[in-house]
């Protein structure tokens, strides 16, 4: 964190665990505690590699904005995983009531007698295996692992909403049979029908609960 003038800067480092061929953010925090409007401007100098969205705006009296920089695509990680890349961040106090439309790059010249606030920010490569949590295990590698368990988690749910949904429609068939079979005890004569009947819908109804409960 870097507590200047105008705008406290948190964090100093940007952060990015890197990950091959997938674009990858990282976030700071702008904090103005002053009673005045602050422009600020973000510059990098590598801005083919990276998108600074704002890049430029303001932050209002007592409150906090939020800077997201994006990494393209990276084909490969430098052997040390260590990256040159830097950025600047620079603020100037800003007219009552501005807005972005009103932040100009005339601002930032210091040779115009503005007072211009700067602070660097360091590029940061995380490998993905390297950072740990408490228990010891890759915080990436734990996000992984979340989004497969996640996966597992649908599936046996499918697989379970579907075992219900067969489950029902036999339990409905079993029903339809019994009703049939009564009709035709009804119908039938003399007691050993009757006794048959009383069996069959005995299974049937310890099938029917052996299916539900399953």
């Amino acid at each position: 964190m870097s507590t200047g003038e105008l705008v406290t800067v948190d964090p100093l480092d940007l952060k990015f665990i890197l990950e091959l061929n997938k674009q990858i953010s990282s976030s700071l925090k702008l904090t103005n505690d002053t009673d005045n409007h602050v422009g600020y401007k973000v510059k990098t100098t590598n801005p083919k590699k990276y998108c600074v969205r704002p890049n430029t705006g303001v932050v209002l009296p007592r409150s906090t904005c939020e800077i997201t920089v994006t990494m393209q695509a990276q084909k490969e990680a430098p052997p040390d995983m260590q990256c040159k890349d830097k950025f600047l961040l620079q603020s100037v106090i800003a007219k009552p009531g501005a807005a972005t439309q009103d932040i100009t790059p005339e601002m930032f010249t210091k040779d115009s007698g503005n007072v211009v606030e700067e602070c660097k920010l360091k590029v940061v490569y995380v490998s993905p295996t390297s950072s740990t949590s408490s228990n010891g295990l890759g915080g990436s590698r734990m996000h992984v692992d979340s989004r497969d368990k996640s996966s597992e988690v649908r599936a046996l749910i499918l697989k379970l909403t579907d075992e219900k949904n067969a489950a029902v429609e036999h339990s409905n068939r079993i029903r339809q049979e019994l009703d049939l079979l009564r009709r035709g005890s009804n119908k039938s004569q003399g007691g050993g029908a009757s006794l048959v009947f009383v069996i069959i819908v005995g299974l049937i109804g310890l099938i029917l609960g052996y299916i539900i409960k399953k």
